[in-house]
């Protein structure tokens, strides 16, 4: 199966955020099921292209595409991935040589309309014939919309399928109505709650999920809630008029980097079998953090992007009321001004109890996730989610709010196959009973060693995903 994918960054090249991880570990896991893969992402000036071999390709370069009344000619750039995928660069150094990934300059939506046509213009020159484009977000999501309305003349795409996967649905590309224009379609496509019209506006999300063959996103929950007014964002109408052609996979994770067996930033490797290791990390990140070593308290962790979405006041106003309690906290993350300042408060009220590491750091996120008890993700949404996958993994138990991809993945120790606390309503009550009920889980240390051990057993791999992906692909053919 030839399979294009389509992604506006991608690990090791270029990082934001989760789809990067997804981007670079997807395509991995399916090149080993009798896949033919194709990686296309833009060339920001941020990528190395030295340290990554990628080198020109001439036969495919200086061709342009035409923004009104405007033509850019881009160049094409070639490297393996993970040593065995092609993968290819649109460099238009006009839009992609900018210092940063995604800019809120006005000319934003140029920058993905020109990489979505060299995309397609790149595929032709190849002559290579796609089963299945999977576009991710709305950096791509117009892919499907050119193909059935600009490019349906060309033999070339007859048989194409695109999938469409949203990551996030809050980010939806929404530009001015002339957007229609500078992507090459006709200003009659442009109508009152047509594929690309959006409160007045031109939406990127709103068009790929219009026309698109199947839509997927990161977990099997976010599926469906997305389909609701409250969590989809102005869109959930458009998806639940796609019916049964919505999916959910959960995404893996990297299971090699994140390993306490052969972890390389823990001080002390371990496994369940030997998971009085896990508490050589307890005691470092102890260390690490100033905070005292003596007797058995409960360590609770936090590893995240301190944002709205996070749902991190619950985690402040639980601290603040339950102060007296015997337990500690680790905080590692930054963003916004508000949560930043929320926990430096905290630091400075109980500094014996709360360490706070305002900044970015893999070592330290890999020695919280290992030195922990428990962990907190609190989300007011979350489409999949990564860090209680790590934590599952790490024997670290974790505290999340049913939503997303933490309600496929954390089920409360209150049922039979329980590996971690799970709580509804978005209150202080709430996370108040899971917290609860890890301090009783704490104290009876046979019943944690078998919660522990039910998510060190649990296969987050991208294996399993990518198997899921390829099933969703067949299906659409």
């Amino acid at each position: 199966m030839k399979i294009c994918f389509v992604s506006s960054e991608c690990v090791p090249y270029v990082k934001t955020g989760g789809l990067a991880d997804v981007s670079g570990s997807l395509p991995s896991a399916l090149s080993v099921l009798n896949t033919d893969l194709k990686i296309f992402v833009p060339m920001y000036d941020k990528i190395d292209r030295d340290k990554f071999n990628i080198k020109k390709i001439k036969e495919l370069s200086g061709d342009s595409v035409g923004i009104l009344e405007n033509l850019y000619s881009y160049d094409v750039y070639y490297t393996l991935h993970d040593g065995k995928i092609d993968t290819y660069f649109i460099d238009c150094p006009f839009y992609f040589s900018r210092g940063v990934v995604y800019t809120s300059d006005a000319d934003e939506n140029e920058r993905y309309i020109l990489f979505q046509h060299a995309v397609l213009k790149t595929l032709q020159k190849l002559q290579w014939s796609p089963d299945v484009i999977h576009c991710n977000d709305w950096q791509s999501s117009l892919i499907p919309s050119m193909l059935k309305l600009q490019y349906s003349w060309d033999k070339l795409f007859e048989n194409t399928k695109t999938l469409l996967s949203i990551h996030n649905i809050g980010y939806q590309g929404i530009f001015p109505q002339d957007t229609v224009l500078k992507a090459g379609f006709g200003e009659s496509l442009f109508v009152l709650g047509g594929p690309f019209e959006y409160n007045g506006n031109v939406n990127f999300l709103k068009a790929g999920i219009y026309y698109s063959d199947a839509v997927s996103t990161v977990s099997p929950t976010y599926a469906s809630e997305i389909q609701t007014p409250e969590f989809g964002s102005g869109l959930d109408g458009v998806l639940r008029a796609k019916g049964e052609r919505v999916f959910g996979i959960l995404n893996g994770i990297d299971t090699v980097d994140w390993n306490p067996e052969t972890d390389k930033l823990i001080p002390v490797n371990y496994s369940f079998s030997s998971l009085e290791n896990k508490y050589h990390n307890k005691s470092e990140l102890l260390s690490l953090s100033g905070l005292s070593k003596e007797g058995d308290t409960p360590l609770f962790g936090i590893v995240s992007r301190l944002a709205w979405q996070k749902g991190f006041e619950l985690v402040v106003e639980l601290v603040e009321t339950r102060i007296y309690e015997d337990f500690k906290l680790v905080v590692l993350g930054a963003g916004e001004k508000k949560y930043e300042d929320y926990f430096l408060k905290l630091m400075k009220d109980y500094p014996d109890k709360i360490k706070v590491f305002l900044e970015y750091n893999n070592k330290v996120a890999h020695l919280i996730t290992a030195g922990s008890d428990f962990f907190f993700m609190p989300s007011r949404y979350e489409p999949c989610g990564l860090n209680q996958m790590y934590s599952l993994n790490y024997g670290t138990l974790p505290i999340v709010r049913n939503v997303g991809g933490l309600a496929d993945t954390v089920i409360d120790v209150e049922k039979s196959d329980g590996n971690g606390f799970s709580f509804s309503d978005f209150t202080l009550e709430s996370i108040e009973s899971s917290f609860n009920s890890a301090l009783k889980l704490y104290r009876n240390k046979s019943q944690l060693k078998d919660v522990i051990k039910r998510g060190m057993s649990a296969d987050f791999s991208w294996n399993k995903s990518a198997g899921e992906y390829l099933a969703l692909y067949k299906n659409m053919l």
